[in-house]
């Protein structure tokens, strides 16, 4: 069975993919993680004008509050944005991890507003931490503050171990946050939360450049007349994968985006699916459960 997705034709970087409780998520993301304070400010304003109408922070980021700032500088009505965050830190109690989350709803969008999605950012703080926060979501979520919740990092026994203490209402999760590129396709998760209907939001899809001269990547991207970044972000969205790409080059950022009217073969997505090299291909900390 092919899993290539046709996603030939979308002027923006808005086309939806479905979330739990009748909600969706824009299908390119834009990342702030290791951007300093002060220059998330200014990428997420590039990214927003460039089209990105969904950004991707957390608490561990400490950037919460200049991607609040950047949204309401762009005047972009706040519902045709959606803000992603995640919660690291399960220490204390549920009521301690809720104000925490509190703070960051208010960091992002103030008192009265809400983030679209909240994450747990890790499996790593231990089985405790993850429930403390998990039991904290479901809270935040009750009380209007996230329209959807979800985690990241997780492999099938993380998920297996949600689902004994997740509330039917919460259970799957709404999404699933995990590294994803050719060189680190995860696919014993992938293929699990293909099962439950889990999107995948896909982190580090450019590889941090590490593998931009790679000869297959460059080929496909000269055949195309894109960048070798583009490639990686056309395969992750025609994987059905929510990639979110990374820059604080202006140029960049807009280029990242340009990923419409145009798509990879059946062939390229092949010689890019061959590209996996399971954990070893990974290069970020937490690779879940790789072949």
């Amino acid at each position: 069975m092919s899993c290539v997705i046709e996603i030939n034709q979308q002027p923006t970087a808005t086309m939806p993919t479905p979330l739990r409780n009748n909600h969706a998520i824009p299908s390119l993301g834009f990342g702030v993680y290791d951007s300093p304070p002060h220059t998330t400010r200014a990428s997420v304003s590039h990214a927003l004008a460039a089209g990105y109408r969904h950004i991707d922070t957390a608490q561990y980021y400490e950037n919460e509050a200049q991607v609040g700032l950047a949204i309401r500088e762009s005047r972009i009505p706040r519902d045709e944005i959606f803000v992603t965050t995640k919660a690291l830190d399960g220490s204390g109690s549920v009521d301690d991890i809720l104000c925490r989350m509190r703070k960051s709803v208010a960091d992002i969008d103030g008192e009265e507003g809400y983030v679209d999605l909240f994450l747990v950012h890790s499996p790593s703080v231990g089985k405790e931490e993850r429930k403390r926060i998990w039991l904290a979501l479901e809270r935040l979520h009750d009380l209007n503050l996230t329209r959807a919740i979800g985690v990241s990092n997780y492999g099938v026994k993380h998920l297996e171990e949600l689902q004994t203490y997740a509330s039917p209402h919460h259970f799957p999760p709404a999404a699933n946050q995990i590294e994803l590129h050719p060189w680190c396709q995860q696919r014993p998760i992938t293929t699990y939360c293909s099962s439950l209907k889990i999107p995948l939001l896909a982190y580090c899809p450019l590889v941090r450049a590490q593998r931009s001269t790679d000869p297959i990547l460059t080929r496909i991207a000269t055949a195309h007349n894109v960048s070798w970044a583009q490639v990686l972000v056309r395969w992750a969205l025609q994987k059905g994968f929510v990639p979110l790409p990374k820059s604080d080059t202006k140029e960049r950022i807009a280029g990242n985006a340009a990923v419409w009217g145009w798509a990879l073969t059946e062939e390229e997505m092949g010689e890019l699916d061959g590209l996996d090299e399971g954990a070893e291909g990974a290069i970020g900390p937490n690779p879940v459960e790789c072949e």
